[in-house]
């Protein structure tokens, strides 16, 4: 009970609710956050969002670490005490603006220079908000409603979601990066105020917690330590969760489609399991939930060898839906044996622990391990031994986990070897899946060789030898990159390519021409040096630059391309980071008089021509977009936007008369390393 003069329950309630919420919706909101302001610092590549996300898990994790062994060692006095003194102390770290002091020379380790930045910028204010949620949550526990603690975890999750839906939607479109730092760093300051008065109300409660040891035994669960079994489930079964989520978005994203924003949808489905079972325990229900798990995971095994589990249509209901119904079960059982609530910390760190491993072992070990993306095939075999384990006593159900292990792992069995079997090579790496494939024709002279990064083509080349050094694809003579390239003043050219894909474009070289390969994937060289002829046939000089383009040509001096090709926005992960004025003008810097950086901006889902427009209208430059339809031609249909210094220089050669005029989009505003909306410009 609370002693006289304590705040009363009406107010208490809300305290303990708003402090979760907030803390639970400012950790999630900083994540983007404060990944978006280092991103042009270190190229934009794939590797910084991997390793803030290591940074973020092993925080969590060691956030609801201090909070069990708080918990464990400190009085209920000394445990506000501690945690106010932690909180003053990282007000001192706001704003959480990244000290230009650490941005990189281009010498450094990156991931040790991301992780140091990322410490000394956010560290102590990350790793108190992840504290937050099972502190205050093993406080609530002394209350006299304390028998329904485990409701403000669904709270906690239903925050994230909340902060997970309105940053791009709401939050991103509408306010500059700086400008997003600072409102948040000053919500953090009132979270910290809020924080620290329940902190102080807890201080006046009583320190011994009878009732809430009473209530556990009323709820069924035993008070007593918690065997070595229930850790196994504490720590399997969030695990599991995390993999299956790392695994679908995988297989969504790179292999059945490369849609913008795709990747927030697992996360939702994700994160609303929680909500739903720890909410009440009404809502997971083994004789609806069970059945439908196991239809879904027989459906989704059998798709990743079957065009069900590859087009947009059928996988995106089977494999959402499929995630969503696993992570019931699998977060329902969780609730199911959560202990009483002097276990509580120690749950959640189990909890916390598992989801780490899930996540360090599709995320980090699964690239190296694994030559495609066959992790999802895996978790399913997984999810179907983790049900025979669960449900070992029930027959019935044993026998059903047992054939669905069976049928899965037979389903991963095909799905390998048709990969094997129909691909050249496969490979993956920290950046993502690459094969190479033969596809044969008829006649023999229209026989290619295809690249694919994911579900994205990046190039082929015919397989005829009179045929090997004819453009293909994206960059026909048509195209605006074949027409920028062609029209430039004869002598020796200097081309740049950002990007290389199976580097077609080297066949328009000439005798005497440079031609200048930025490739932030080192695989990518290989593949174009093992399978593909374009750069080996290419009579001009080839330099090679590994690493983020953009880094290094900031390093660089001034290169005096006459063209520029600018090919990375094809896929759903743009490197916005390319596509600013800070960009623009590092261009610009690398262009002779007369030259031409041409973007290649086709894409399914973004219309990018308006954003190049929009940026080279804003420093004064001139653009034209050159739509290629490729119609009766082997080639690809394209979208190049040219631009220049001055409009001249796209009147010349076949550009001009293949020129169309711009959209008008009225609301688009200039990307910048600041600003930019992916949002404003879907299809």
């Amino acid at each position: 009970m609370i002693r006289p003069g304590t705040p009363p329950a009406a107010w208490l309630k809300p305290l303990f609710a708003g402090t979760i919420f907030s803390s639970a919706f400012l950790l999630f909101l900083v994540q983007p956050l404060i990944a978006k302001q280092i991103l042009p610092w270190f190229g934009g590549s794939a590797a910084v969002w991997s390793i803030c996300m290591v940074f973020f898990q092993v925080l969590l994790l060691a956030g609801y670490a201090y909070a069990d062994l708080v918990t464990r060692k400190l009085s209920p006095r000394a445990q506000p005490v501690l945690h106010i003194g932690l909180l003053a102390v990282s007000l001192l770290l706001m704003p959480i603006v990244t000290d230009p002091r650490w941005k990189p020379t281009g010498t450094e380790d990156p991931t040790l220079w991301i992780l140091g930045l990322l410490l000394a910028t956010i560290g102590l204010p990350y790793f108190l908000l992840s504290t937050t949620g099972p502190l205050v949550q093993s406080w609530v526990a002394r209350t006299r409603w304390g028998g329904h603690v485990y409701r403000y975890f669904a709270l906690s999750n239903l925050a994230s979601l909340a902060s997970l839906l309105s940053y791009p939607v709401l939050i991103e479109p509408r306010m500059p990066l700086l400008n997003q730092a600072h409102a948040w760093s000053w919500s953090y300051g009132l979270f910290a105020l809020l924080c620290a008065g329940t902190a102080l109300a807890v201080a006046r409660m009583p320190t011994a917690q009878p009732a809430a040891a009473a209530r556990g035994e009323r709820d069924g669960r035993d008070a007593d330590a918690p065997r070595w079994t229930q850790y196994a489930l504490w720590l399997t079964l969030p695990a599991l969760g995390s993999w299956l989520l790392l695994a679908v978005t995988n297989h969504l994203t790179q292999d059945v489609a490369s849609v913008p924003f795709l990747w927030v949808l697992p996360l939702v489905a994700y994160l609303f399991s929680f909500v739903l079972t720890f909410e009440n325990d009404r809502w997971y229900r083994r004789r609806v939930f069970l059945p439908a798990a196991a239809l879904l995971l027989a459906l989704a095994a059998y798709g990743l060898q079957s065009s069900l589990g590859q087009r947009l249509q059928t996988a995106l209901p089977l494999y959402l839906g499929g995630l969503f119904v696993w992570c019931v079960v699998l977060h329902g059982e969780m609730a199911r044996r959560r202990p009483a609530a002097r276990w509580l910390t120690r749950f959640y760190l189990m909890l916390s622990l598992g989801g780490a491993l899930g996540g360090v072992a599709v995320g980090l070990a699964a690239p190296v391990l694994l030559p495609a993306h066959y992790e999802l095939g895996i978790g399913l075999v997984l999810l179907a031994l983790v049900g025979m384990v669960l449900w070992r006593q029930r027959l019935p159900a044993l026998a059903v986990c047992g054939l669905l292990a069976a049928l899965s792992s037979g389903f991963l069995a095909l799905q390998v070897h048709e990969d094997t079997a129909g691909a050249r090579t496969l490979s993956r790496n920290f950046y993502g899946a690459l094969s190479t494939y033969d596809v044969v024709r008829e006649p023999a002279q229209e026989s290619v060789r295809q690249m694919y990064h994911g579900a994205v083509k990046h190039g082929e080349q015919f397989l005829v030898a009179e045929r090997q050094r004819e453009p293909t694809t994206y960059y026909g003579p048509t195209s605006g990159v074949g027409r920028a390239i062609l029209s430039a003043p004869p002598g020796p050219r200097r081309i740049g390519l950002i990007g290389l894909g199976a580097g077609t474009l080297a066949a328009y070289a000439r005798p005497g021409d440079l031609v200048r390969v930025y490739e932030i994937n080192p695989e990518v060289f290989v593949l174009a040096d093992r399978e593909f002829s374009f750069l080996a046939d290419s009579p001009a000089h080839i330099e090679r630059v590994a690493g983020d383009a953009r880094l290094a040509l900031e390093r660089e001096p001034a290169q005096q391309f006459d063209v520029l090709a600018v090919d990375a926005f094809s896929g759903d992960s743009v490197p916005a980071h390319l596509l600013t004025t800070q960009a623009m003008d590092l261009y610009m810097r690398h262009l002779r008089e007369g030259g031409i950086v041409a973007f290649h901006v086709t894409n399914r889902f973004l219309d990018l021509p308006p954003v190049v427009e929009r940026i080279a209208s804003e420093r004064g430059l001139a653009a034209a977009w050159v739509h290629d339809p490729a119609e009766d031609s082997h080639l690809r249909a394209t979208d190049w936007v040219l631009v220049a210094r001055d409009a001249t220089t796209l009147q010349r050669g076949g550009i001009a008369g293949a020129t169309k005029p711009f959209q008008v989009n009225p609301g688009l505003r200039a990307w910048t390393d600041d600003f930019n909306n992916l949002f404003s410009v879907l299809k």
